[in-house]
Order: structure tokens, then C-alpha cells, then sequence
């Protein structure tokens, strides 16, 4: 498979076929780490960092130095970038010092930004829009665990958002049925084009009852449903409450699957927001895979890094 020097902005311009070799070479890393020790050796990666970061930022460094590269930590407000220094000249530079730029963004017009400036590969970290290497990760996961993708059922509740529309994109290529239980959508997310498409598959559905969305499905799949820069923020404190109040009911709790009889594996891209959008008590459920997550941040972002710049 040639995805050598191509960009991952998003997941909508990758084929079925790329997003099951990505995939499958992700569980094949994670089997046999040993095997790519010096796959990526003297390369290296630039990560750029607009919004702060826990999983992103040491998934992507641990995956360079377990592959023998290394990876630069570039934080927006401590670069040039924070007092009037053009992106496209500050990128342009970056590039001559790496083999790949990663960025975490807040709106994707940034990183479209970035990509059109340069020749070397970048990747979309996250913004606004979308989180391909999250809904990459999500996929692998859920491969896993319950095996092959075609004909699963993946409940995503809460607030659409830039995570449910890479669960959305990835999960109908592959041959999921997607279904978000949602009061409300994050307009900044909104991709009408990505929705189109993923309803034209016959796979994507959009209801307001979790209940019933939950009682078969194979995965319950829940993110905060305040952006984390924005939970102590007084100037968004009355949005927060009013959020707070209308996705109450769409919380991911133990009792959800105790009432409705599922056995969905629980999932959530964290940072959680105990007691918000997931109970303590469905974090650490039995059913519960959101570690296991965590950790194929890293394995499917070596697979990214391999195939873009290996």
C-alpha cells in the first residue's frame, strides 16, 4: 500500500482499503514492537501544538522513540507563532528541520493552512472538525476486541463533535453501522458533506433515544461535551450549565447497560469528565476498553508515521 509523502487531515479522502491497512499494520506493530526499532531512524517529527494535549503529545513522542526517530514538542504560545510570526513562513522553516509535521489545532483552516505550505507529510492531531488518528486508534481498538468491523454497531452519545464525525467517516468505509444518540450537534463540527456520504451508505443513523440505540450495539462511545479549555472558562459558564442540563440523559453509566441488557464495549477518547458524560463506575466497568484506547493511540500513530514517512 503507497501512502508515502500523502497528508492525514482527515479520514475522508482515505479509501477502505488504506484504512484497513493502517489497521492491520497497527495490530501488527503493536504484536511485534521489536520489528520496527529502526524503522524511522534519523527521522523526525515536528509536533506543533495550539491546544494542550496529554495522550497526543506522548503517544506520538513514545512511537518516534520506540521506532528510533525523534520528535520535537513545539508549543504554540512559547514559539514566534504567539506574537504575530505568519504561519506559513514559521512552517516553511519547520519543514527543513523534519521529515513530518504534526499539529493540534483549533480550527481546521490551520492545518489546511500547513498542509498547503509545505511539501513534507502533515498530520491532523485534532482540531475543530475532525481526529482521524483518534478515529484510527478507535478502530483498531474495537477490531480487537470484538473482531471484524463489518456488521458492528457503534453508539456514539453526547455531542457530535470532531470525534464522532472520524467515528462517522471510518466506521461506514468499514462497514459499521454508525448511530448517534444525540440531543444537539456542536456547530463548529457540522461536515454536511461527510454526513452525505455516510448516509449514502445506508449505514448512519441519527436518534434521540439511547436506550434503545444501546440495547444491541456492540460499542457505547462517549467525549465531554464541554471542550476541556473551556470547562473553567466563566465566559462560557452558562453554556457549560445549560449543556450540562440537556445531555444529562445521555450519560454512559454502569445502570445503562444493567437496563437495557447490552454488552457493549465502553469507550470514551478522554479526558473524561467524571460524574458528566461517564460515571466513574463505567471507566472502570468490565466492559470497559477505554485503556486499551488509550494505549493504540501510540500503535496506530507508528503506523501512520511508518507509511507516511517510513
Amino acid at each position: 500500500m503507497q501512502l508515502k509523502g500523502r497528508d492525514m487531515l482527515s479520514l475522508k479522502n482515505y479509501t477502505k482499503e488504506e484504512l484497513e491497512y493502517l489497521i492491520d499494520l497497527g495490530i501488527k506493530i503493536k504484536k511485534n514492537p521489536e520489528k520496527y526499532y529502526d524503522v524511522l531512524k534519523k527521522k523526525t517529527l515536528i509536533m506543533l501544538f495550539e491546544k494542550s494535549s496529554t495522550r497526543t503529545r506522548c503517544s506520538f513522542e513514545a512511537g518516534m522513540a520506540q521506532m528510533g526517530g525523534h520528535a520535537i514538542f513545539l508549543d504554540w504560545q512559547s514559539s514566534q507563532l504567539s506574537i504575530g510570526a505568519e504561519l506559513k513562513d514559521e512552517v516553511r522553516s519547520m519543514e527543513r528541520y523534519c521529515d513530518v509535521i504534526a499539529a493540534r489545532v483549533k480550527k481546521h483552516k490551520t492545518i489546511r493552512e500547513i498542509a498547503d505550505s509545505v511539501k513534507k507529510p502533515v498530520i491532523n492531531m485534532l482540531c475543530e472538525k475532525y481526529h482521524p488518528c483518534q478515529g484510527l486508534g478507535d478502530m483498531m481498538t474495537i477490531k480487537e476486541h470484538i473482531g471484524s468491523l463489518k456488521g458492528k454497531k457503534l453508539v456514539y452519545t453526547g455531542i457530535a463533535n470532531n470525534v464522532s464525525n472520524s467515528l462517522v467517516c471510518a466506521g461506514t468505509k468499514l462497514g459499521m453501522k454508525v448511530v448517534l444518540a444525540i440531543p444537539e450537534k456542536d456547530p463548529d463540527a457540522v461536515d454536511v458533506e461527510l454526513e452525505k456520504k455516510a448516509k449514502a451508505t445506508g449505514l448512519y443513523e441519527e436518534t434521540k433515544d439511547l436506550k434503545s440505540a444501546v440495547k444491541d450495539a456492540d460499542i457505547v462511545y462517549t467525549d465531554t461535551w464541554v471542550n476541556i479549555e473551556f470547562m473553567k472558562d466563566p465566559k462560557f459558564a452558562a453554556e457549560k450549565e445549560r449543556r450540562m442540563k440537556t445531555f444529562m440523559p445521555y450519560q454512559v453509566n454502569a445502570k445503562l447497560l444493567k437496563d437495557t441488557g447490552s454488552h457493549a464495549k465502553i469507550m470514551h477518547c478522554l479526558a473524561a469528565h467524571v460524574g458528566y458524560e461517564i460515571t466513574r463506575d463505567a471507566i472502570d466497568h468490565k466492559n470497559s476498553i477505554i485503556f486499551n484506547q488509550a494505549e493504540n493511540r501510540m500503535h496506530i500513530q507508528k503506523a501512520i508515521l511508518v507509511s507516511l514517512v517510513g
